[in-house]
């Protein structure tokens, strides 16, 4: 394809297994665009999945690849790049920043991984299982379930219920794995001041490794304080990065932890330097996605592989959805994610639906 130029965007939709309860509401589907973009005689795939709440709405993201694609169609990745403001068109600059990095590899023979960092090779990441609201005993049955599929890292979610309904939930879990298990918590920021310092005093106690969003995104003050409070528990932050900068983050002193979703940074690149970033500030990075197809997940893993020593990561999605847009070269097994060491994402262009 040397001197041949060219992109497309398609559209696609996927089922989900069951719904997916976000803040914004229950979804059963996901849909988004695939984009191809042909960059130094390698054709480079992406995927640009909008999730609302998170990121800009089906039809904008639409609109934006629209333009972008135009400004770069004679091969000036500069000016599609330009076309995609990070802060308003995320998924749209993920799924064309995935198609130019993807491409980018491949021409130089190397995994995305080792593109940002061919220091090392990585064949596996670790990552967790989450486990969903659910009564004390369905907790417990979902916890054992994925300890029995190999997993040692656990996020559960709470704030739907009372605090004092989740933390009998979390210590029952706690006594039904062990102490080996690494505990998380997600509360969506579900709680007020006073109901998350109750909830981090009522699970320190139990060993819990991080609270993720125990407060809404833009109360960095808040997270602030209960950081200082808590000697037992980490404070994460997510929804916060969708509202806020990392610098406001680092400055408010707001996290011990950041979970990183590329979809909602704007790129796998983008993701990849804010989680360095995040290591020099002593600030752990997590990677996850937004349930995303597997153009999107086996990016995310690119980018978790790239991280030296990088925790347990959110990227085991790929069963919510039941359907998928191509074979995914990245299995879940025994609490890990292998990693393509393919160049490029790892995933056949021609391959990927629709």
């Amino acid at each position: 394809m040397s001197g041949d130029r060219s992109a497309s965007v398609r559209s696609f939709s996927l089922p989900l297994e069951s719904p997916l309860s976000t803040s914004a509401g229950d979804i059963d589907e996901r849909s988004g665009f695939v984009v191809r973009y042909d960059h130094r005689g390698e054709t480079g795939i992406g995927e640009a999945t909008p999730l609302p709440g998170w990121t800009e709405s089906l039809a904008d993201c639409e609109d934006a690849l629209d333009r972008a694609l135009a400004a770069g169609a004679d091969g000036d990745h500069s000016a599609a790049l330009l076309e995609l403001d990070a802060d308003e068109a995320r998924a749209a600059r993920h799924g064309f920043a995935t198609a130019l990095l993807d491409a980018d590899a491949r021409a130089d023979g190397l995994p995305l991984y080792r593109w940002f960092d061919d220091s090392r090779t990585v064949h596996r990441v670790p990552v967790n299982a989450t486990v969903g609201d659910a009564d004390r005993e369905s907790t417990v049955e979902r916890a054992a379930a994925a300890i029995d599929r190999g997993f040692d890292c656990l996020k559960l979610k709470v704030g739907a219920r009372s605090v004092d309904a989740d933390v009998e939930r979390v210590r029952a879990v706690r006594e039904a794995v062990g102490v080996d298990v690494t505990l998380r918590l997600d509360a969506n920021g579900a709680w007020t001041r006073e109901e998350a310092q109750r909830a981090l005093d009522g699970v320190g106690p139990v060993g819990v490794a991080y609270v993720e969003q125990p407060l809404p995104a833009d109360d960095l003050s808040g997270l602030a304080t209960l950081r200082e409070r808590s000697d037992d528990v980490d404070i994460a932050v997510d929804e916060t990065l969708a509202e806020r900068s990392m610098a406001a983050v680092f400055d408010a002193g707001a996290a011990d932890v950041v979970v990183l979703k590329p979809m909602v940074l704007g790129g796998p690149g983008t993701a990849h330097t804010l989680a360095m970033r995040a290591r020099e500030e002593g600030i752990e990075p997590v990677v996850t996605t937004t349930v995303d197809a597997v153009v999107a997940r086996t990016a995310a893993v690119h980018v978790a592989a790239a991280i030296p020593d990088v925790a347990p990561c959110g990227l085991a999605t790929g069963e919510l959805l039941a359907e998928d847009l191509a074979p995914d070269p990245a299995p879940v097994s025994e609490g890990a994610m292998a990693v393509p060491q393919d160049p490029g994402i790892g995933i056949d262009a021609s391959e990927v639906g629709p």
